[in-house]
């Protein structure tokens, strides 16, 4: 396969094979598949578009073993036991691990200057420290000390640490292995089709690839998950199948659908989620609610100690929070002057020592810094009162750990904020409150069409000898058209109801230029022979194509054409007899593709669905549309009569049709006992009922003169067959 793919791409345009974990089969006969591959190109590889996709990163998973400690909710430092740092006790995830870093780097410069500059005498929690000799602090004196408001400088051993915490950069990129995908789908949206692809697995390569707004292309469609990926995540898409199963199964999967609504980049909203995130004042600039702006996404910070050591906000905070803390450290020390029972400290220039509060005066630290006798610096204040105290102490103690709290929090969500991050796209903020459905399709079909006739070697050909299977050689030609007649034989020919198919008596090939076989069915009491034409394997029957086959059969007398074919030029339902010869066109289902390897006889591989029956009137310089039913052909009495509208599911109009493409613009669904019943259950909520009736109609609502000078309607039974008329308007 990758050979294949060089070949089309250059191989200098590989990207990736990605590896894709599955489910072994039950049924493998020998060693069992547990993978499966996405091989990536690009167009052109320096032009590639890439996201990054990433995988949060998780204490006890992957990259997160050199973590032994944690601060807890009041940032207190401990060691990790090693029952947490094994998994075998869940770390509670208001605990916040880290592990220590260097604080010093290597600095070389003439007469080793620079790492004299750097190697001045710092201080922490009252002891003084300088770095070994030949290395420098890795930062300077100011932003040593914004290291040391955002408490992340540490004393381990004779040393200053720094402080990395797991949640610094909480993600790692996602690899080539994809072992986290899981089942096919989720109760929300079940397996409906055979070879349906996980939803996971689509979004994670449109995530990658694409950003909202961008054009997503599925050439096979089958159940329409890349079509239902794309409309969640707000890229626009085009999905193609052979298959009306498919075609119509992806229909009603996609509007059926309930998606979030993320906010939108380019809104009002998304300027204030923007600056509540960034923590910056929301952009005044006007709104457009352009999708390719993008999203809000949620970001994983990635934060370094440069970006601590130059945020100058952390200084700001200090002023203005260290104020009550430093208040309340004061009011602690008066409220123990005098206690009888000195207190032992714990950390700090002082550890080991007891400070006595009746004494007076001041006690030099090792720091060289001058300490009260009889209190408390900040860092020897105990989180929890001993019972002895006086209640003024204990309540100066809870006003103290309280604002401390407050000042760490606020420096933490200052550094998180005004650090680089990386955007997570598959975490856009979604508004609640809101919630969105598909929009309109806009290409229904591009069939019926013209295509130019190719031979097996993609040269032009005579449509008439296309039609007469002479694209091919004269053998294949001849095995294409046994393998289609072997199958009309068993099969026959199916109609919207079960009770008007034809089922033959007999078929026998017939040596004509477009009467490819005589098959024989009752009627009644009576016995009707009916020209069998078998349209080209690859193209579409024209107008003068079934003019031709309808004058050699009546010439032969026949009593009816049955026109086979995969396509039919939309002109051709404007003709449906020559004189008093019927002609009716079985649409033959794409599987036929296949006849090969398909069992003969099987599914409804050639259906009949009659022409619509339309009104086009005028009122007052616009135009509507009036669906009365299909005209469907009884075989058993050998009359064409007209359905009721009840019979049709949905009918569609393209009000300036082009020749080329088939454009929805209205859609109603007059058979349909709820119209769009499915949404209606899923949005779980009030809805217009007068809303949801005006789509359960056989009158169009009006429409303006079409530029085309054409209007085209398209009609679907509940089978899922359609046909499509085209109409001029003057």
């Amino acid at each position: 396969m990758r050979a294949l793919m060089d070949e089309v791409f250059g191989e200098e345009n590989w990207i990736s094979d990605i590896i894709l974990t599955k489910t072994p089969g039950l049924t493998a006969e020998y060693i069992a598949s547990t993978s499966d591959y996405i091989i990536w190109y690009s167009k052109r590889k320096p032009n590639l578009k890439y996201r990054a996709l990433f995988t949060e990163k998780g204490f006890g998973g992957e990259g997160s073993k050199k973590y032994d400690k944690a601060v807890d909710s009041s940032y207190l430092p401990y060691a990790l036991s090693s029952e947490q740092r094994s998994g075998v006790q869940t770390v509670p995830d208001s605990i916040r691990v880290f592990r220590h870093g260097d604080l010093t780097s290597q600095r070389q410069g003439r007469d080793n200057s620079e790492a004299g500059a750097m190697s001045f005498q710092y201080a922490r929690n009252g002891v003084s420290f300088r770095p070994a000799r030949g290395r420098g602090w890795s930062t300077t004196k100011t932003n040593m000390d914004r290291l040391l408001f955002a408490d992340r400088i540490d004393i381990t051993g004779k040393n200053l640490s720094y402080r990395r915490f797991l949640k610094d950069f909480a993600a790692f990129p996602k690899t080539n292995i994809w072992d986290d995908i899981g089942g096919i789908q989720s109760r929300a949206d079940p397996k409906v089709y055979v070879v349906q692809t996980a939803v996971e697995t689509v979004k994670r390569c449109l995530l990658m690839a694409t950003d909202p707004g961008d054009l997503v292309l599925d050439p096979t469609c089958g159940s329409g998950t890349t079509a239902y990926v794309a409309e969640q995540w707000g890229r626009r898409w085009i999905t193609i199948d052979t298959s009306r199963v498919a075609l119509a199964l992806a229909r009603a999967r996609i509007m059926g659908a309930k998606y979030p609504w993320y906010i939108l980049a380019d809104s009002p909203e998304g300027q204030r989620k923007e600056a509540e995130v960034t923590r910056a004042s929301p952009a005044t600039h006007p709104t457009y609610n352009d999708i390719r702006h993008g999203f809000v996404y949620d970001r994983v910070p990635h934060i370094t100690l440069k970006s601590i050591a130059n945020n100058t906000e952390i200084d700001t905070i200090w002023d203005n929070l260290q104020p009550a803390v430093e208040g309340a450290r004061a009011a602690l020390n008066a409220a123990l002057s005098g206690h009888p029972a000195p207190f032992e400290v714990q950390t700090g220039g002082r550890k080991g020592v007891e400070i006595d509060f009746t004494a007076t005066g001041e006690v030099e630290l090792p720091s060289g810094e001058m300490a009260p006798a009889n209190g408390f610096m900040e860092w020897e204040i105990p989180r929890d009162a001993p019972d002895d105290w006086p209640a003024a102490a204990k309540d100066a103690l809870a006003q103290f750990w309280e604002a401390r709290i407050a000042r760490q929090r606020e420096i933490d969500a200052s550094i998180a904020a005004k650090a680089e991050f990386e955007f997570l796209y598959d975490k856009p903020f979604e508004d609640k409150k809101r919630i969105r459905v598909a929009g309109p399709f806009t290409v229904e079909s591009l069939s019926p069409h013209r295509t130019q006739a190719v031979n097996e070697y993609g040269e032009l050909i005579d449509e008439h000898d296309a039609a007469q299977g002479k694209r091919q050689g004269a053998t294949e030609a001849e095995n294409y058209r046994a393998a289609m007649l072997e199958n009309l034989s068993k099969a026959g020919v199916q109609q919207s109801g079960r009770d008007d198919a034809i089922k033959f008596t007999s078929l026998v090939p017939w040596a004509g230029d477009w009467i490819s076989a005589e098959a024989r069915y009752m009627e009644g009491e009576v016995e009707r022979r009916a020209g069998i034409f078998i349209g080209p394997e690859y193209g579409t029957v024209q107008r003068a194509d079934l003019v031709a086959c309808a004058r050699e059969a009546a010439d032969a007398g026949f009593d009816i054409v049955i026109a086979c074919a995969f396509n039919f030029d939309a002109h051709t339902a404007e003709f449906r007899k020559l004189g008093r010869l019927p002609i009716l066109q079985a649409r033959m289902n794409p599987d036929l593709h296949m006849a090969g390897d398909l069992k003969a006889g099987g599914g409804n591989l050639f259906v009949v669905f009659g022409e619509p029956d339309i009104e086009l009137r005028e009122e007052g310089g616009m135009y509507r549309v009036e669906l009365r039913g299909v005209d469907i052909f009884k075989p058993a009495t050998g009359q064409v009569v007209a359905s009721e509208p009840d019979d049709i599911a949905c009918w569609f109009i393209d009000t300036d049709y082009n020749e080329e493409s088939f454009f929805v613009r209205h859609a109603y669904f007059p058979g349909a006992e709820v119209p769009y019943k499915q949404l209606q259950t899923t949005l779980k909520g009030e809805v217009d009922q007068e809303a949801w009736d005006s789509l359960k109609r056989t009158v169009s609502r009006p429409f303006a003169r079409p530029k085309s000078g054409r209007i085209a309607v398209k009609v679907i039974n509940h089978l899922g067959d359609e046909v499509m008329k085209v109409m001029g308007v003057l």
